[in-house]
């Protein structure tokens, strides 16, 4: 990873792909932290859903606000304070 992204220069990324790539981050980041800094291989598909329901979110949210031609930002406020979903656990891992 360059230095560039630490800092925040999206690399050259389209402002889709760096919305796509903050998403995924926070959910993949609020994953490990609800999942006691380790995900195991058997949380993967609920790890796997719940990234994409946040990406769908996100490109849904991204469309809504093209058509109302209002341009307003895909992440509205949020309750909690850290604007990630919290994981359903099972016995199964999904």
């Amino acid at each position: 990873m360059s230095d560039a992204y630490v800092v925040g220069d999206p690399d050259g990324l389209s402002p889709l792909l760096v919305e796509l790539r903050d998403t995924i981050a926070r959910e993949l980041h609020a994953q490990v932290a609800l999942r006691g800094e380790r995900i195991e291989l058997a949380d993967l598909p609920e790890v796997s859903y719940q990234v994409t329901m946040q990406v769908e979110r996100a490109l849904r949210l991204k469309d809504q606000g093209r058509r109302s031609g209002r341009g307003r930002s895909p992440w509205p406020a949020r309750a909690s304070s850290t604007g990630v979903s919290s994981a359903r656990r099972t016995s199964a891992g999904r």
